[in-house]
């Protein structure tokens, strides 16, 4: 499947180890990535070159083309909640997560949508294993579907 991973870039990189994680789990499992390098150290040191036009239309294609959208929300972020809302507009599985005990915005939680499935970890191990049952319930879906 095609995942769209998305995180704080901008607002903060402290959950980049747990992201990292992440990210390689889902490539280890066969799926796409197209934003798999957000999780790198250096993703901020491109994005000045980049036109923001450019990012918006190619974030949205990618959105667009996927079959889900996860999200670590930690971190606060403006771009990864637009993200989030954009996704589910159309109609697409989300899965957040984020580290057990921090406050997430009420507009993650309190949103009741059957698309979406917010949980929270203290272990990466913990949200990896979350997560594939989110993505075995989602392929199951699929294929119901086909």
């Amino acid at each position: 499947m095609k995942i769209y991973f998305c995180c704080a870039v901008t607002g903060g990189r402290d959950q980049t180890g747990a992201n990292e994680k992440i990210v390689a789990h889902l490539l280890r499992r066969g799926h796409i990535v197209p934003t798999e390098h957000l999780v790198r150290s250096d993703a901020l040191e491109p994005a000045d070159d980049i036109d923001p036009e450019a990012v918006y239309r190619r974030d949205i294609a990618w959105i667009d083309d996927c079959d889900a959208l996860i999200a670590e929300v930690s971190m606060p972020s403006h771009g990864v909640g637009y993200e989030i809302a954009y996704a589910l507009g159309q109609k697409k599985r989300v899965f957040c997560c984020s580290r057990r005990g921090l406050s997430l915005s009420k507009m993650i939680t309190g949103n009741d949508s059957p698309s979406l499935v917010v949980r929270t970890y203290e272990k990466v191990d913990e949200v990896l294993e979350l997560m594939d049952m989110f993505l075995s319930e989602l392929e199951d879906e699929i294929k119901l579907q086909n």
